[in-house]
């Protein structure tokens, strides 16, 4: 992990404004997938190979970056892991972090982010590995009313 985090804070630092800072750099899949949209892919997928493949759907893995000032997310979804274009870019003051918890058996952890002026927030799952930087994520930003 720690050489995607080199990567990925290379491919921030030119975005970076000066004397911005960077506070915390880790991954997390960002969204939600409706089981409606689970089961037409399986269904799919199942259809077109006669049933012998599987197919499932998942939010998108980003590597995030949360500075003193933005919170940027990277594509993660890449042939070669590597950070990929910046997907989305929110101003920090207009974010807060609902509480964390655990995911499935308690291997994730999950929050979502309120954005100033949004009615629904958006999910963001830490996987195992991720975990910590999930918890000190949501301790970073202010709490979601």
């Amino acid at each position: 992990m720690d050489r995607r985090r080199r990567q990925t804070f290379e491919a921030a630092t030119p975005m970076l404004a000066p004397g911005e800072r960077v506070d915390l750099i880790t991954c997390a899949n960002v969204g939600t997938v409706s089981v409606r949209r689970q089961v037409a892919t399986a269904a799919l997928v199942g259809v077109i190979s006669g049933g012998t493949m599987m197919a499932s759907v998942r939010p998108r893995q980003m590597y995030l970056v949360l500075t003193d000032r933005r919170l940027l997310f990277f594509d993660a979804a890449t042939a070669t892991g590597k950070p990929g274009k910046l997907l989305i870019e929110l101003s920090r003051p207009y974010v807060a972090a609902g509480q964390a918890r655990k995911g499935m058996l308690g291997l994730t952890l999950i929050t979502e982010l309120a954005l100033a002026g949004q009615t629904e927030g958006l999910k963001l799952t830490f996987p195992k590995p991720c975990r910590a930087d999930g918890r000190q994520f949501v301790g970073l930003l202010p709490a979601a009313p």
